[in-house]
């Protein structure tokens, strides 16, 4: 268990796992965390501002005295036709409570106010709340796409590898041709020609399944090269003497050599499927409205008015889509400096 001591003294890759641990837990109890229905709108509450949470009374006979967490009633006017602005309105006559695991849900406010952490859109819709049930599409997106595409790039790679000869060949010639594919067009394309009728998280679980059976190559390839120096080894040589089949040598024996580069690589891949379902998104061809994810979310950035007057739209989908993939990026750093062989025999 070298490995494991390696990697827990591993600060970043520490860091980096223990904030997906966060991230992905927060996502599975999306229900309990969330305060509300992310497809639920409140009346005149379009564009909200972060909630200011208060701790002693704002007016009447207690004003001032200590009531512990509370908010208030809020709203913003009309538009102003003139100047363009919109007055926020608080009602500091009916404070509501903040409650915590109450009503089934981590925190909830008691009485009118709504404690909108993250503030509203522009459908008077919580963001907080969409913040985190969108991100049960992006966080297992990356998930379903390496369950799909590392079994069949293992499965080639080890065919292609043990076989050799026209096999080989054939497989490697068809493992380049897909490598050539840019990835973020055949996205686009794909999004393009997808049917209509589809809902957004069919369509793009559709462009995950058709973008996973085409992104083993690179795996393929390089399991491929393992394969080679791995079946002139004693125990694939003892296995073949004892009558085993090719497939059965290539799953029990020579496949679970690769186990540390196939962990690693799953590691380093899951960031790609993120990033790919954000840009599609961002771009209107992934995850499409009411339905939320970090990528759509990420999508009223093309609002020049929206960066400058609602900025608590743009940066907490944004910071949430960097920290993860750089999670990943140093978890996968360290799990390939805790599994590289070379590494271990200098400490053994």
């Amino acid at each position: 268990m070298d490995w494991w001591q390696k990697l827990k003294h591993n600060s970043l890759a520490r860091f980096g796992a223990i904030l997906l641990l966060i991230f992905y837990l927060v996502v599975i109890f999306a229900d309990f965390v969330a305060p509300y229905n992310p497809y639920t709108s409140q009346l005149d509450g379009s564009l909200l501002p972060p909630t200011t949470i208060y701790w002693r009374a704002q007016e009447g006979e207690f004003k001032g005295q200590w009531i512990g967490p509370h908010v208030y009633p809020t709203t913003q006017s009309k538009t102003d036709l003139e100047t363009g602005d919109r007055k926020l309105v608080v009602d500091f006559k009916n404070p509501s409570p903040v409650s915590f695991f109450a009503n089934r849900h981590l925190f909830s406010t008691q009485g009118t106010g709504k404690l909108n952490l993250l503030g509203t859109d522009e459908q008077g819709r919580d963001v907080f709340s969409r913040l985190i049930f969108g991100g049960r599409i992006s966080l297992f997106i990356g998930l379903v796409g390496i369950i799909i595409s590392f079994p069949l790039g293992m499965l080639i790679g080890g065919i292609s590898g043990y076989f050799g000869g026209w096999l080989d060949a054939i497989l490697m010639r068809l493992v380049e041709v897909l490598m050539t594919i840019p990835g973020i067009y055949l996205l686009v394309a794909l999004a393009a020609v997808l049917p209509p009728g589809l809902t957004s998280a069919q369509r793009f679980l559709l462009i995950v399944l058709i973008t996973s059976f085409i992104g083993w190559s690179g795996l393929a390839r390089t399991i491929r090269g393992q394969v080679l120096s791995l079946k002139e080894q004693e125990f694939v040589q003892a296995a073949r003497a004892m009558g085993a089949k090719p497939l059965y040598i290539i799953i029990r024996h020579i496949l679970p050599q690769t186990a540390s580069y196939i962990i690693i690589s799953a590691t380093l891949a899951v960031p790609g499927f993120i990033v790919a379902e954000s840009v599609l998104s961002l771009i209107g061809l992934g995850i499409q409205q009411p339905d939320p994810s970090w990528g759509n979310l990420l999508s009223v950035a093309t609002n020049a008015s929206i960066l400058v007057l609602q900025p608590w739209l743009i940066w907490p989908p944004a910071l949430l889509i960097i920290l993860t993939v750089l999670s990943f990026n140093v978890l996968g750093d360290g799990l390939r400096d805790a599994l590289d062989p070379r590494n271990l025999s200098r400490r053994s």
